[in-house]
């Protein structure tokens, strides 16, 4: 999936804040390897170079339209174009941080173990992927798919969450980990603008629906989208609209 990065950046500040949460809980002082997967364009990369100013740090991402952007950023980082499947570093980490990336991934009941074990003696991960995928922004994003006449071109880019319950990650990680973490928050979102969460989804889970329609099949089925939405988050009387987002969140000492 090509990514549009000013397309994501449109809500830099509530995209950044769970990040911010999560560099927050994090209790390491002096670390030597940090990587960033899924690094994106950039701005939480450079706060864990501010972080650890004497760490080598590494941004990690697939995307070259993200990384372009992530180049402007912070001159200290080194940026790595790879999938964050395929991903392994050549020495352990002292600390693997990604913030909205890894639900994008299969199978993590051999994904998280496996992260563990590229961490060094005393190594932490951290993470956080949205836990929205039972909320009216994703929900009706499978109504407008199977109530279109696109409905054939699109069903098979329609799954289960990607990302299973808290007690899931805390069982499969627990036995293999010094100690772990786990929390949720949901953050009400204040958003601004014409149908803003459309256009918050249309940064990240409904664009690998619309990539797949020409024009003018992609404007109709924004439009279907978006008319369900005004029901589902309706505007406040002074035109901005709230939108609750679930995250998860982990951190895992090693």
């Amino acid at each position: 999936m090509t990514w549009n990065p000013d397309q994501y950046l449109k809500f830099e500040q509530p995209r950044l804040r769970p990040a911010i949460d999560l560099l927050a809980r994090l209790a390491v002082t002096a670390p030597e390897s940090v990587y960033d997967l899924g690094c994106g364009a950039g701005n939480v990369t450079a706060m864990l170079a501010e972080r650890w100013p004497e760490a080598s740090i590494f941004g990690v991402d697939d995307s070259a339209e993200m990384l372009a952007q992530a180049g402007h950023t912070q001159s200290a980082v080194t940026w790595i174009r790879q999938s964050l499947a395929d991903w392994a570093p050549p020495q352990p980490a002292d600390v693997i941080f990604s913030n909205a990336a890894l639900h994008w991934l299969p199978r993590h009941d051999r994904l998280f173990p496996a992260l563990l074990d590229h961490l060094a003696p005393g190594g932490v991960l951290a993470v956080q992927m949205p836990r929205n995928f039972s909320a009216p922004s994703h929900t009706l994003i499978a109504d407008t798919v199977r109530h279109g006449p696109w409905r054939h071109r699109l069903e098979h880019l329609l799954h289960p969450a990607p990302v299973a319950e808290p007690s899931d990650y805390y069982a499969m990680l627990a036995s293999r980990a010094k100690s772990i973490d786990i929390w949720e928050t949901e953050y009400l979102q204040i958003l601004q603008g014409t149908d803003p969460v459309k256009e918050w989804t249309k940064g990240t889970w409904l664009k690998q629906f619309l990539d797949v329609l020409d024009e003018p099949e992609r404007a109709e089925f924004e439009a279907d989208y978006a008319r369900r939405l005004r029901i589902a988050y309706p505007p406040m009387k002074d035109g901005k609209t709230l939108f609750p987002f679930r995250r998860l969140f982990m951190v895992v000492n090693a």
